[in-house]
C-alpha cells in the first residue's frame, strides 16, 4: 500500500486547549504582578512577557487591564472559597468544620503577598476608588457569599439556626481575626498560640449563639 493510500493520523485539534493554557498563563502572570506590585504599577506588557504571549493576546482574552485584574483576584480567592465547598469540606462536627475554615482563612489572609497586596490596593484606592470596589467585588464579597451559603446549608440541615447567614458570616470572620488585622498592619506578628485561641474562641461563641438547642 502506497503512502498516499495509508490512513492518515487525525490532525491534532487546536484552539481550546491552547487558548485555555494561554489564559491560565496570563492569569498566573497577572496575579503575580498585581499582588507584588499593585494595580497601577502593573503593565500589560510585563504580564504578556511573563506569560509568553503577545500584548494583543492578553487584550483578546480580557479586553482591558481592569477585567484582567478582576479575573486574577477572583482566581486567587477561589483558593479560599474551596474551603466552603460542601464537597471539599472534611467530615466532622460543625465546630470542627468551622475551625477548619477559620484556620484556612487565617492562613490565606496572613500570607505576606496578600498583606502587601492589601496595602497597595488600599493606597491606590485613595486616587481611584474603582480599584478598591473591583477588589471587593472579585474577592472578599464573593468569599463572603460562599461562606454564607455554607452557613445557610448548615441551617437547612439543622446543625445551626441562622436567620441571616450573610451577617453571621461577617461575625465569624471578625471574631476569628480579632485585632489581628490591626496588629499586622502595624508590624506586630500574631503568635501561633494567639491565632489558635482566637479561632477556637470564635467557634465557641459562634456555636453558642447559633447552635441548635
Amino acid at each position: 500500500m502506497s503512502s498516499e493510500t495509508q490512513t492518515k493520523e487525525p490532525e491534532k485539534k487546536l484552539g481550546r486547549p491552547t487558548d485555555d493554557a494561554k489564559r491560565k498563563a496570563i492569569i498566573d502572570a497577572a496575579a503575580h504582578h498585581f499582588f507584588e506590585h499593585g494595580f497601577a504599577s502593573t503593565a500589560i506588557e510585563h504580564v504578556a512577557a511573563d506569560a509568553g504571549v503577545s500584548k494583543v493576546t492578553v487584550y483578546n482574552h480580557f479586553g482591558n487591564k481592569r477585567a484582567l485584574f478582576d479575573e486574577a483576584v477572583e482566581v486567587e480567592c477561589e483558593k479560599m472559597r474551596g474551603y466552603f465547598s460542601l464537597e471539599a469540606m472534611p467530615n466532622g462536627t460543625i465546630s470542627e468544620r468551622l475551625n477548619t475554615i477559620g484556620e484556612a482563612m487565617f492562613d490565606f489572609l496572613m500570607r505576606p503577598e496578600m498583606m502587601r497586596f492589601e496595602h497597595r490596593i488600599a493606597a491606590e484606592t485613595q486616587d481611584d476608588p474603582e480599584i478598591g470596589l473591583a477588589f471587593l467585588k472579585a474577592g472578599p464579597w464573593r468569599m463572603k457569599a460562599a461562606f454564607a451559603d455554607f452557613l445557610a446549608h448548615a441551617d437547612e440541615t439543622g446543625e445551626l439556626k441562622i436567620a441571616d447567614p450573610a451577617l453571621a458570616a461577617e461575625q465569624f470572620v471578625s471574631m476569628c481575626k480579632g485585632m489581628g488585622d490591626l496588629e499586622r498592619r502595624f508590624g506586630s506578628p500574631v503568635s501561633a498560640e494567639m491565632r489558635k485561641r482566637r479561632i477556637s474562641g470564635a467557634v465557641e461563641v459562634f456555636v453558642a449563639a447559633y447552635g441548635v438547642r
